[in-house]
């Protein structure tokens, strides 16, 4: 019998669609049965935030405990056959883990999408650093850094090649080898340092009460010019 034809739905962008679409880039799936999408965290806030962002309701579910984290993780499940169509024309595919590169993303939403790709598996780090106080007790500096991640080069590369058309930024890419279930594989991060961290989280959190990873708001909070300015 044959399989049936997929409605060619476009759905229309939005912040809050370009957001989930980050997060599905980078903590998401798409299953092979050309229907599921879901997307996975230890944290029920993003997962709560994602589901509002798609206009959905779904239940989340535990994932079974993995040997490499005691931390419980969450799991939500959306069949949309006209989603995941969406999905697959701008570059999102199943197992895309290492083969995702370059995305259909608009540029008048990349930050939002960008925003969905930090929170899903990207760090921001924040400290003093007190090493020269020997020297001087006054060399006291502060570091910040916006870490993204993928484990896909081609992907990372076209996502740094975004970033600096957009924004005029460079950052630097590094490769390491992680553990997964599955055995090893190569990570690569694209790392922002102080000023052009500054730079990208200004550009992500444009405005209050954006759709957001909290506690990831809360560490960029103190570099944002609209609160540092009131």
């Amino acid at each position: 019998m044959p399989k049936a034809k997929i409605p060619r739905s476009n759905l229309l962008w939005s912040s809050d669609l370009a957001y989930a679409v980050g997060l599905i880039t980078t903590d998401g799936n798409l299953s092979s049965d050309g229907r599921h999408v879901s997307l996975t965290s230890a944290d029920k806030q993003l997962l709560s935030t994602f589901k509002k962002c798609l206009g959905k309701n779904n239940k989340l579910y535990i994932n079974p405990p993995s040997s490499l984290s005691k931390k419980t993780v969450y799991r939500v499940q959306i069949g949309d056959v006209v989603l995941y169509s969406w999905l697959e024309r701008i570059g999102l595919m199943p197992n895309k883990s290492l083969t995702i590169a370059e995305l259909k993303i608009p540029n008048n939403y990349f930050r939002d999408f960008l925003r969905g790709h930090l929170d899903g598996d990207g760090s921001l780090i924040y400290y003093k650093d007190s090493y020269n106080t020997k020297i001087n007790p006054k060399y006291v500096y502060t570091r910040f850094f916006v870490y993204f991640r993928s484990a896909s080069e081609k992907h990372i590369l076209w996502l740094r090649g975004r970033i600096s058309k957009i924004l005029g930024t460079h950052g630097s890419i590094s490769a390491l080898k992680s553990k997964t279930q599955k055995g090893s594989s190569q990570e690569f991060t694209l790392k922002f340092s102080t000023n052009e961290a500054k730079i990208i989280v200004n550009w992500i959190y444009y405005q209050q009460n954006l759709p957001c990873l909290k506690r990831k708001y809360k560490t960029a909070r103190p570099f944002l010019k609209s609160f540092t300015s009131q």
